[in-house]
């Protein structure tokens, strides 16, 4: 059995990942952690999980983090790296689901998020933890960075364009919606259900956090470092009235219009699991990913032009979050990927 910790474990997040890790067949979750609700049992900050776990939350300590052999951040951006550089030469797994070692560049990372790195010199030991690009460099890490709810819809819509080097690198166009849970647990005006319902915006355009985290991985695709890119990227996120769920709507024109994008789109992902290439003309919803680890896709071409127009969702709790770290995790250990991810969706 894995024996596994979650430091972080009170937000949509960390609830997530403990609902997912309760009832994996290979998994023994030791410690829980949360400097807020030390000593409170976890049942009763989480009644769904009543049953499930006899833990209490802890506050986060390095000596017990030590003996297991995962531990999974949930934490704020900022939190995973004061305590990763102990836990890294201690030999434990790590998979970070805050954005703490998703930028390979120190500089970039600050000038998005605020901070100094406290731990630059372990930017290049993490692997991009999004399975259907890393998978060989995620079996053999021991740092994941768990990538964004936005940046997975994103990148897995348009890499197969990109790996056929079919689009106009200026091009990328990415009008993506979420769910309020993506915003997080904390209490904020802006996320009161008086804000929140019968209301639709956009928000940080050309300066969220996502932006070069998506244009790190496209790039990637082409061998590109961050600091000569070759794709360029509009990004544009909205927030809309509802818990869960991303729907991206990705735009790029083709520099070859021969090509048959659908049998393209499905020949790339034949063998992943947890993306599902929908039928020619289709409209992928969110609620048919909604508590799954799915991505679903459909690709369009528009018949008067030389634009392609991709449809993506995905639960950003799951697919976009702790359903993918679980994911991850079964690739480090060697185990079935889609082990203790085969729930399907939610419906209605």
């Amino acid at each position: 059995m894995i024996s596994a910790a979650v430091v972080g474990g009170t937000g949509y997040t960390g609830a997530e990942l403990l609902r997912l890790l309760v009832d994996h067949p290979e998994v023994k979750l030791q410690v829980v952690t949360s400097r807020s609700s030390e000593g409170v049992p976890l049942a009763d900050s989480f009644v769904h999980l009543r049953g499930k776990l006899d833990l209490c939350f802890s506050k986060p300590d390095s000596s017990q983090l030590r003996q297991c052999d995962v531990v999974f951040f949930a934490t704020p951006n900022g939190t995973a790296m004061q305590m990763v550089p102990e836990l890294f030469t201690a030999g434990v797994k790590i998979i970070d689901l805050a954005a703490d070692f998703r930028l390979q560049d120190a500089a970039l990372w600050e000038s998005f998020y605020g901070m100094p790195h406290a731990c630059p010199e372990l930017l290049a030991q993490a692997v991009y933890g999004l399975p259907e690009l890393n998978r060989e460099r995620i079996a053999t890490a021991q740092l994941v960075a768990n990538p964004g709810c936005y940046p997975t819809a994103v990148s897995l819509g348009f890499l197969p364009l990109l790996a056929h080097s079919l689009v106009r690198p200026e091009s990328l166009i990415a009008d993506a919606k979420s769910g309020v849970s993506g915003a997080g647990r904390q209490s904020k005006i802006p996320n009161l259900y008086a804000e929140l319902a019968e209301n639709f915006k956009a928000y940080g355009v050309g300066v969220h956090r996502h932006r070069p985290e998506i244009i790190q991985t496209l790039n990637s695709v082409t061998g590109q470092s961050a600091a000569n890119p070759r794709y360029k990227l509009v990004f544009v996120p909205h927030l809309v009235p509802m818990i869960r769920g991303i729907h991206a709507t990705l735009y790029a024109h083709l520099n070859n219009t021969d090509v048959d994008l659908q049998e393209l789109f499905e020949s790339y992902y034949t063998n992943e699991h947890f993306v599902d290439v929908l039928p020619a003309g289709s409209h992928p919803e969110t609620g048919s990913v909604r508590g799954s680890n799915k991505c679903r896709l459909a690709v369009h071409r528009l018949s008067d032009s030389d634009m392609v127009v991709i449809l993506a969702v995905e639960d950003n709790l799951v697919k976009g979050a702790a359903g993918q770290a679980v994911q991850n995790m079964n690739i480090m250990f060697g185990l079935n990927e889609t082990l203790g991810l085969e729930t399907p969706a939610l419906w209605p």
